[in-house]
């Protein structure tokens, strides 16, 4: 099987690739490609008559596709599951695994603007055709708006103040990088600034990709395109991806759904009644794991 082209490591691989409980002949999705770890150990377990149909809507991941016909790639956003599925001859499937990280590539590579620990534009676009930027939420949301992505995506404690101050302060200066961002914020932040810094750019990313209503789009989708005991496995890096997974599993809506009422019921049961975690030795190896956490559920 092909090297990678460039450093990734996957979380959880072992716990998340073990809980689909692979058939050799069955039909996998890895919904988030990203380094293609996930893919190359789902490969690795399936047998000739196997498919792994794998998503991504960033160019830069497909640099790391193994040359394997087994792979069919889907180069968009995981939102569209069904739709493809459907393109490719698939309504149902055996299994489906979403990592939710950001890649080490995309944190590690300045120009991307995900990481604070670069000088960049403020771009944190996953999809490079979409048109909305970092630098245009910022330069473009009205206060009301901008207060609300900070609390309830960044949880941030005075979301408030830093969305005054980013309206009242950014028509003198030209917010385009990151360095021009934390410029700007410098007198209004509190407590640990990488912690900060992070908790606004996590606000910032999600924002700029929808991460929410695509996660929602995706678990909705996963369970009525997963085959009766078929496997859902999703990693998550915040407490906002953990509530939204264990309430679809459970309940098979969201606590903030006006539409779903009491005949609603989940298509889903828990394999996993609490969130798996890293191990000592994967957090000591990579550090980034550390927030990671995997549920399980099965297609009733």
């Amino acid at each position: 099987m092909a090297v990678p082209t460039f450093y990734h490591t996957s979380v959880l691989l072992n716990e998340a690739v073990n809980g689909l409980a692979i058939k050799k002949d069955g039909v996998y999705v890895d919904a988030t490609f990203g380094g293609g770890g996930h893919s190359r150990a789902i490969l690795e377990q399936l047998g000739e008559d196997g498919r792994l149909i794998a998503f991504d809507q960033d160019e830069d991941a497909w640099r790391n596709m193994p040359d394997d016909k087994r792979l069919i790639p889907v180069k968009e956003n995981f939102r569209y599951l069904k739709r493809f599925l459907r393109l490719e001859g698939h309504r149902e499937v055996d299994g489906i695994l979403a990592d939710l990280g950001v890649s080490s590539f995309q944190f590690d590579t300045g120009e991307r603007g995900f990481s604070i620990r670069f000088e960049g534009p403020l771009d944190m676009r996953m999809d490079k055709r979409a048109e909305l930027t970092a630098a245009d939420v910022l330069k473009t949301y009205r206060e009301d708006q901008l207060h609300k992505i900070f609390e309830q995506y960044g949880e941030l404690r005075n979301s408030r103040q830093l969305a005054k101050h980013i309206v009242t302060q950014r028509k003198g200066m030209a917010l385009n990088t990151i360095g021009s961002l934390k410029a700007l914020i410098a007198p209004v932040m509190r407590g640990n600034p990488n912690r900060y810094l992070a908790q606004l750019f996590q606000a910032l990313r999600i924002e700029v990709n929808d991460e929410m209503r695509a996660l929602k789009d995706l678990l909705q989708q996963s369970a009525e395109s997963l085959k009766p005991g078929g496997r859902l496995c999703v990693i998550t890096f915040h407490s906002l991806e953990e509530r939204l997974v264990k309430q679809y599993v459970k309940r098979g809506a969201w606590e903030d759904d006006a539409g779903a009422n009491e005949d609603v019921r989940p298509l889903l049961k828990a394999i996993t009644p609490k969130p798996i975690e890293p191990a000592e030795a994967e957090l000591k190896n990579n550090p980034r794991a550390r927030s990671a956490r995997l549920r399980i559920a099965e297609k009733i």
